[in-house]
């Protein structure tokens, strides 16, 4: 295909010949109402939001299904166009239910978005005259179906039966008792089925795990990478520190990265953010009593000086590379060997042929390109442990553990250690391609990352 300019709202874009007219109006944010339409999931047609006026055409075309051709001249507003918007979203409205103030979906809704943009008008028909279909379904895997708020853009149902190739999700009815549904007694189920609730442009489909919990306006979205597998994929965390409250981790949602994971991710990356905020280890613990981080530096110092040269450092492959090459570093000072099996983090069960991976280590392919051995020692004079799942299988005599999360492995000394979220760094995936995350939440209490630990007992205080 080769390169056109056409116009849009007085204004020359140049777009490949051919390609939609929609994804040129999105690429440059320039404003059409769609329902339907969604860069994965390709055409529909069905929700005829997207029109737009294009000179020599007898009516208006809807962006979605129209090819992009030399020397077109097309208009996204105006006096032809815009009541076009307005009469095509009356229609998404009549049987709507009025409950935006009661919405999970208030905040991030398409439907008001645009008619705050489009509509503005007064309703034509009775709130009572409205046709209701039911509230509150649980559909399974943690999504909940209110059918009276669908606008019935068929995404979820596409979702199902092109992406997933599942089929839980169909439209059933006809005209105004249209609605979606899952087949008599069955429930939605597979390793995916939470993406639909970010496909739904309404508060038709929504998160049970997240459902009432936050109004999206009070939350902070952070740009993040999921460490549930070595694929990588890319996360947006949406957090919030309430009065009087610890900050908080309330979802993740995919990021869109088309050399990664596209739009989506799977379920289990996406409830991952529970595990990050439960069981926190967050006291250093010098013989199981509390001391303080001075004491323990200095405690840690004499266990390292007691061990003779038999010293061991333990990492987890979840670290990002900027601590990876920290502990590479110290290791080499301190003449300690550093080990970070990777056979530890296969999962087989967990595999599947597109964004999960069997491999559960975030950074594992760094721990590979770093030189960092593989292997399990099988025992030392002193482990110092960074939080790695098969730390007690090495025979020591004596145990410094650096933890994220509590556990009753044997320690001598216990030092809290930040997870992913409340630090920042890189990461490379299993295709090699490097990443970065933001540091997306700072805890009330101190607790350190890797690099910042070593450098405190290296600076001694």
């Amino acid at each position: 295909m080769s390169q056109v300019d056409i116009v849009i709202d007085d204004k020359v874009f140049a777009a490949e010949e051919g390609s939609l007219l929609i994804d040129l109006l999105i690429e440059h944010d320039l404003k059409v109402p769609y329902f339907c339409y969604h860069e994965a999931l390709g055409a529909d047609g069905n929700c005829r939001m997207c029109m737009v006026e294009i000179e020599g055409q007898k009516r208006p075309q809807i962006a979605c299904d129209t090819p992009i051709k030399p020397g077109m001249v097309v208009r996204t507003k105006g006096e032809k166009i815009d009541p076009v918007h307005r009469n095509i979203l009356e229609l998404e409205l009549i049987n709507h239910p009025v409950d935006c103030p009661v919405c999970d979906q208030a905040g991030e809704c398409k439907l008001q978005d645009f008619y705050m943009d489009y509509g503005l008008y007064d309703s034509q028909i009775d709130i009572s005259e409205k046709v209701q279909h039911e509230k509150h379904i649980d559909l399974g895997s943690n999504v909940m179906l209110d059918q009276e708020r669908c606008v019935l853009c068929a995404r979820c149902t596409r979702f199902t039966s092109d992406i997933t190739q599942t089929h839980e999700l169909g439209i059933i009815g006809r005209g105004d008792h249209a609605r979606v549904s899952t087949m008599p007694g069955k429930k939605l189920d597979n390793p995916y089925a939470m993406n639909v609730v970010d496909l739904c442009p309404v508060g038709a489909l929504t998160s049970k795990d997240f459902r009432f919990s936050q109004r999206v306006w009070f939350l902070k979205s952070t740009d993040s990478v999921c460490h549930g597998c070595a694929k990588g994929c890319n996360i947006i965390i949406d957090h919030n520190r309430e009065k009087y409250q610890e900050e908080r981790i309330y979802r993740f949602r995919p990021r869109k990265n088309p050399e990664v994971n596209g739009h989506f991710i799977c379920d289990a990356g996406r409830l991952s953010y529970k595990e990050l905020q439960e069981n926190r280890q967050k006291s250093v613990l010098l013989g199981g009593r509390e001391v303080d981080t001075a004491e323990a530096i200095a405690a840690f110092k004499k266990l390292l000086s007691e061990s003779g040269e038999n010293s061991v450092i333990l990492a987890d492959a979840n670290l990002y590379t900027e601590e990876l090459e920290m502990l590479q570093r110290y290791a080499g000072k301190i003449g300690a060997s550093l080990h970070i099996p990777l056979e530890s983090y296969i999962d087989e069960d967990f595999a599947d042929e597109w964004l999960k991976s069997s491999q559960r280590a975030a950074n594992a392919k760094a721990v590979e390109k770093l030189g960092i051995d593989q292997t399990l020692p099988e025992k030392a004079s002193l482990l110092i442990d960074f939080s790695h799942s098969d730390a007690d299988r090495v025979v020591a005599e004596r145990v410094v553990a650096f933890r994220t999360h509590q556990s009753d492995k044997r320690a001598d000394l216990v030092l809290p250690l930040a997870v992913y979220a409340e630090s920042a760094g890189s990461l490379i995936n299993e295709d090699g391609i490097v990443q970065f995350c933001r540091k997306a939440i700072t805890p009330d209490e101190t607790v350190h990352n890797t690099v910042e630990w070593v450098e405190l007992i290296e600076g001694g205080a």
